[in-house]
């Protein structure tokens, strides 16, 4: 089992930046596929970007490629969510999710989540 701690959320004007982390704890880190999805209030929760185990091939959804950079490090058990040019729309608490089967843009493919940072993105 591994347990997941989203941070790095925050208030930021259109077109700025964050990095959001997830630090994990209990097993081995690196047998986990990682994946960030985001809910935005009233929508259902959306695959944002993924990360192979070993960290050597990612996958991002078409609304944040060339925008969003999903990277790990294994020997500090964490991974990052570096998003860049933001826009209103991305506005949502993201979360991070682990799953023990090969990365995936499907949800319901990931056992288990961390609580989510909210992000807030100003136009």
């Amino acid at each position: 089992q591994v347990q997941l701690v989203e941070s790095g959320g925050g208030l930021v004007p259109a077109g700025g930046s964050l990095r959001l982390s997830c630090a994990a704890s209990g097993r081995t880190f690196s047998v986990y596929a990682v994946g960030w999805f985001r809910q935005a209030p009233g929508n259902e929760r959306e695959f944002v970007a993924a990360i192979r185990r070993s960290g050597s091939s990612t996958y991002n959804a078409d609304s944040v490629k060339g925008r969003f950079t999903v990277s790990r490090e294994n020997a500090k058990n964490m991974v990052y969510l570096q998003m860049n040019s933001l826009k209103p729309e991305d506005t949502a608490v993201y979360y991070c999710a682990a799953a023990q089967a090969s990365y995936s843009s499907l949800a319901n493919e990931y056992d288990y989540w961390g609580q989510g940072t909210r992000v807030t993105v100003s136009s």
